[in-house]
């Protein structure tokens, strides 16, 4: 009976979890035993009391839960010291970043760990089940819609009383992507009046269902998997100069662009913050990659030009019942994925979802593109490249 381990995450500031009370009970149906290190969940509001009770084994070492276990499922790429205390020959489930972690990569190769990364799961429909950073982002774009009106000094909808109207708050979406998308339909449903921009002009449909204006951009930079591709300095510029008038009358922007494997494009300058009126809102969701404004600073909150930017990092986190839960969810469905007919594993490297994200397996690094960063070998021969 294969064993799974859930740790809790050692990433500062994290609230969130692997595993939920639901996706325990089906793992435990489905054959497997489940082990939870004690104190994992509770940040998301889940006590050992009420994990133990779902039917999970509550551990007190991370190191005997990673000894024992077939499978762990996390959020977090594990540290150093965490890859090594992985049983050799197990699978690890997580968010892995391999372009910026090519020590871990080493370490997992060494341990002969089966890593299917949770980033780098391809963005088809049949994968969508799985789709976590898709999940995540979706509520990040709900939370920085909350998180604006928090900190706007004005009302957010349309109000008429009896001392005259108060007109809606204007809100401007950069980027509409899942988070984007969430994003304009937070705050269409406050009220405000929503515009959006993106580089891509086929999601104009999707952003005026949700009540939307789309501001054109200059013209397409669609990238790899459906995400916006990295963009030129000329490409920027008109760009920026085709929202700035949008921005400066703006009372909330939301910035969501981001590459993957990349830092984020700059798409709000100083110069912009410093013609917005005082006052104004600016949510970065991805101030952990560097940031779409520039004057962003990551997991803070600053006042420049009378403007807030909020730069504040894993805003899933600060919903951290929802977030688990939803996480814990697409963890669920990637272990029925490798193991179809129960407890039965089963790599097929044939199937596109496994070919993707199963990165490292049998001591090789699969896929072509982290072997490019690296400078890592191919595969042996009985190691199936994706």
């Amino acid at each position: 009976m294969p064993k799974i381990f859930v740790p809790k995450e050692l990433a500062a500031g994290e609230t969130r979890v692997a595993a939920v009370p639901e996706t325990v009970q089906r793992l435990i149906r489905d054959g497997f035993e489940v082990d939870i290190e004690s104190g994992a969940g509770v940040d998301s509001m889940l006590s050992d009391e009420i994990l133990d009770k779902a039917g999970a084994t509550i551990v007190e070492s991370a190191a005997t839960g990673y000894a024992n276990a077939d499978v762990v499922l996390k959020l977090h790429p594990p540290t150093l010291e965490e890859a090594s205390q992985l049983k050799e020959g197990s699978i690890l489930v997580a968010h892995i970043w391999p372009f910026l972690a090519k020590d871990l990569c080493e370490r997992l190769m060494q341990r002969r760990i089966t890593v299917f990364a949770m980033d780098q799961i391809p963005r088809t429909t049949k994968a969508q089940y799985m789709d976590a950073l898709s999940s995540q982002m979706n509520i990040a774009g709900y939370k920085a819609v909350i998180l604006a009106a928090e900190r706007m000094p004005k009302a957010v909808p349309l109000m008429m009383t009896a001392a005259g109207t108060i007109n809606p708050a204007r809100v401007v979406v950069m980027g509409a992507g899942v988070a984007g998308l969430q994003a304009i339909g937070t705050a269409k449903r406050l009220g405000a009046a929503v515009e959006a921009t993106d580089v891509r002009p086929e999601v104009k449909e999707q952003v005026e269902s949700l009540g939307g204006k789309f501001i054109e951009p200059p013209g397409s930079a669609v990238g790899e998997g459906g995400y916006a591709g990295e963009q030129s300095e000329d490409f920027l510029k008109q760009q920026q100069e085709t929202v700035r008038k949008h921005l400066i009358a703006a009372d909330v922007v939301i910035t969501t662009a981001k590459i993957p494997g990349r830092p984020a494009p700059l798409l709000v300058s100083k110069e912009i913050v410093e013609a917005m009126r005082p006052g104004s809102v600016i949510v970065d969701l991805a101030a952990e990659e560097g940031g779409n404004c520039e004057l962003t600073e990551s997991g803070e909150i600053i006042e420049r030009h009378g403007v807030t930017i909020i730069g504040t990092a894993n805003i899933p986190g600060t919903v951290p019942v929802d977030a688990s839960a939803v996480y814990a969810k697409n963890v669920y469905n990637v272990v029925k994925q490798l193991y179809p007919k129960e407890t039965e594993l089963a790599l097929n490297f044939g199937d596109e979802i496994n070919d993707g994200a199963i990165i490292i397996h049998a001591g090789d690094c699969r896929s072509e593109r982290v072997r490019e960063a690296h400078g890592f070998q191919a595969p042996s021969e009985s190691t199936p490249a994706s």
